[in-house]
Formats: structure tokens, sequence, C-alpha cells
């Protein structure tokens, strides 16, 4: 296979997920832009609760990437057997992470809010809110689960189609429930909380049908799964290394938004517009992190080490060039993109510098999730989990620290701090991947 048609395919599979990550980026956007004229409070209860949403998926998010990974690599040697009932199991564990969840919500969701560092009055404003969101994203981890599937037999399409219909969804009824158009409740910020359940519940019902329905037909995912208690010991592993992994990068952000909460409102919402901006250029990162797992995983189960590495790397590079162009617009419009999302100078000003500062900056991050989406696909698994933890909790959180509270370099110090993290771990990973001696690398098996 000569270079353009290894290009086309990574193109083929990360295109459709970059959408996909990239609607339900545009719809936070949107979201956040209909909400923003209620007030820079309300901007700063979003970016809260997506932040606490974010360590809640991540934590469990380990379920979804390890069934990525286990059914590419099994889908690559022929035995999809093994691969259904792998899923099977981590719907199971998915459905009970759910319910936990669900509860946590409407038993806790106002104390984590208030646990944030916000004041008293977004507290009071978000209470609600956040309930909504508990429950939304109850039914996001185990959508997660099934876009793991669909991705590791190679279909990136059903996730972007249900991608964009779910978040489509979301967007018309935030307007409506927010504005109290076409007849339906002026609910305000809550009505944004509303809107996102829905469309959650939507997309997970259509998770269900293409799973149970269109890939039953050449799968036969419509089984009686037996318990083997060696594979549900493996599944439960590898999500938790996997959601550590992910989680350690979530809390060291919320303690990262809690420094920044005590520098007012004000530079809160301006971190939250421009941490949404910059989110631009995760979903890239993601898709193309997403795509490599895909490829290293179903080569190893093909037992082709030397074509694993390769899909790596050209992942990477295609992935390195995405970034390039979008920090490259992000640089020349950095003032009028800050201003679609408030017209306060105090916000739109300092967003702006943010994003300038980190417009090229964000190549880092990309290094990490290409490379960490390799390795995902090898199954070294252990290894990210240990440097997520070393470096979040001995670098970030100790560096933000210093810069926001020590020396007080405000909302600067904090964007200096996370990108310093993002650059030194996107660099360990990279390197970790080129010193895996691949041909060592095998199918990952349960212990029996």
């Amino acid at each position: 296979m000569n270079l353009f048609r290894k290009w086309t395919q990574i193109l083929l599979l990360a295109l459709p997920s970059f959408f996909s990550f990239a609607t339900q980026t545009v719809t936070g956007s949107i979201n956040l832009i209909m909400v923003g004229h209620l007030g820079y409070v309300a901007i700063a209860v979003v970016g809260v609760t997506n932040i606490i949403m974010y360590n809640v998926f991540a934590l469990f998010s380990g379920i979804g990437h390890t069934v990525n990974y286990l059914v590419a690599q099994n889908y690559g040697s022929g035995e999809m057997k093994k691969g259904i009932q792998r899923t099977y199991l981590a719907l199971a564990a998915s459905a009970a992470v759910a319910v936990l969840i669900a509860v946590a919500g409407i038993c806790g969701g106002r104390a984590v809010l208030a646990l944030s560092g916000g004041s008293d009055e977004l507290v009071a404003a978000g209470g609600q809110y956040v309930e909504l969101r508990f429950w939304a994203q109850a039914l996001g981890i185990v959508s997660f689960m099934f876009h793991g599937f669909f991705r590791g037999v190679g279909d990136t399409r059903s996730p972007m189609v249900i991608s964009l219909a779910s978040n489509g969804l979301m967007v018309l009824l935030t307007y409506a429930l927010i504005e109290g158009a076409w007849g339906l409740p002026e609910l305000g910020l809550a009505g944004n909380g509303c809107a996102i359940l829905i469309g959650e519940a939507f997309q997970l019902a259509c998770c269900m049908f293409v799973f149970w329905g269109l890939k039953h037909r050449k799968f036969g995912t419509r089984i009686r799964p037996k318990i083997d208690w060696s594979e549900l010991r493996l599944v439960f592993r590898e999500s938790g290394k996997l959601g550590l992994q992910e989680f350690s990068m979530s809390v060291s952000m919320y303690i990262f938004t809690m420094f920044v909460a005590r520098l007012g409102d004000q530079a809160l919402a301006a971190n939250e517009v421009a941490l949404n901006v910059m989110s631009f250029g995760f979903m890239p990162a993601f898709a193309f992190g997403t795509t490599a797992t895909i490829l290293v995983g179903q080569a190893i189960g093909r037992g082709e080490a030397l074509a694993a590495r390769r899909a790596g790397t050209d992942t990477a590079v295609l992935g390195s060039i995405f970034l390039l162009l979008l920090g490259t617009a992000e640089l020349i419009w950095a003032v009028p993109i800050a201003q679609i999302y408030s017209k306060d100078p105090a916000v739109y000003e300092v967003a702006a510098h943010l994003i300038e500062v980190s417009a090229y900056l964000q190549i880092f991050d990309g290094f990490y999730n290409f490379y960490a989406g390799g390795l995902r696909g090898a199954g070294d698994t252990a290894f990210l989990m240990r440097s997520s933890l070393a470096l979040n909790f001995l670098l970030f959180v100790p560096l933000a620290y210093l810069l926001i509270m020590v020396l007080d370099w405000g909302s600067m110090g904090a964007w200096l701090s996370l990108y310093t993290f993002l650059t030194v771990l996107g660099l360990t990973v990279m390197i970790r991947f080129y010193r895996t001696d691949w041909h060592a690398v095998k199918l990952k098996e349960a212990a029996h």
C-alpha cells in the first residue's frame, strides 16, 4: 500500500470522527453563545459544570476506550465472537455506572457545584442545571461504550451520523427552551440542561438501534452472552487503567478551574471562552488519536507489528497538519472569535490573548492524543495511566498553583501552566511510542 492509499485510509477514518467530535464542540459553542446573553454568571455556570461533567465522564470513559481497542484487535485477528462478548460485558458495566451517576446527580449535584469554588451567586444559579447535566452524562457513558464498538470495527460513520442528529436536536431544543420559542416553556439556563438530556437520550436510542439492528447483519450482535469471569476481569482492569488516565487529566483540570475561579467570575468566564475555542483543536486531536487506536489495534490483531507503528506515525503527521492550519486561523482571528461569545471587554480581551498564546502550542496536545491513541491500540495502557498520573499531579497542579495563587500571574499564569504541562506530556508519550519494541506487542488476552 503506497503512501497516498495509507493517508486516504487514515482520512476516511479520521474525518468522520473529526466531524463527530467537532459537532459536539460546535454544539457546546452554540449553546454557550445562546446562554451568553443571560450574563457572565450563566457562562461561568456552564464552564464549571463542563469541568464537572468532564470529570464524571473521564472516570468511567475507560469502558468505552477499552471496548474500542479490544474490539479493534479482535476485528483484526478475525475473532469477532470474542469482541461481541467483551462488548456485552462492557455494556453491563456501563449500565451500572449510569445508574450510579444518575443517583449522584440527584443526591449531590449542587454540593459538587459548590465545591468548585465559585461565588454564591454561581451556585444558586446553577443548581438545577448541574443536576440535569448529571442525568444526561449517565446516558452519555453508555452511548460512548457503543461508539467504542463501532469505531473498533472501523465504522466511524455511524458515530458521526448519530452525533450530528443528537447534537442538532440539542441545539434546536436549547434555543426553544431558553427563549420559550415554538410554544415551549421559557426555562433560561435550565432549558439548556433539559435540551442536553433529551439529546443524550436520543443518541443512546440511535446507538442501540445501530448495534442490535444494523450491526447484527454482519456481526451477529443479538446474542445471549455468557459470563466469562477472566474476560470480565480484563475489561474491568483495562477500563480502570484507561479511566484513571483520563480521570487524572480531568481532576487536574478541575483543580485548575478552582484556582482560576478565585480570580473572579469574569476571569472564569474568559477562561471558559478560551477553552471552548481551543476545543476546536482538541477535536481533531481526539479524532486522529481514535484513528490511531483503530489502525494500530487492527494491525496488531493481524500480527503486523511494523504496519502498526507506521500507521501511528502517518496518523500523527496528518493530525499535526490539521492543527497547524487551525492554529493559524485562531491566531489571526482571536479577537473576533472571542467577541462572538461575549461583548464584555473584561471577558473577550483576556480570552483573545489566551487564544493567541496557545494557537500553536496546541500541537503538543495533539502529540499526546495521536501517540496515546497508538499506544492504546497496542494495549500499552499501564504506561498511559502512570505517565498521566505523574505529570498531572507532580507537574501541572503544582505549577498552576505556583503561577496563579503564589506569583499572582492571573489568567496568563493559568494558561502557561496548562500548556507547559501539555508540552511535557505530549513529548513523553511520543518518545514512548517510538521506543516501543513493536515486535514484542501481542494481542491482549485475559489471564485464565
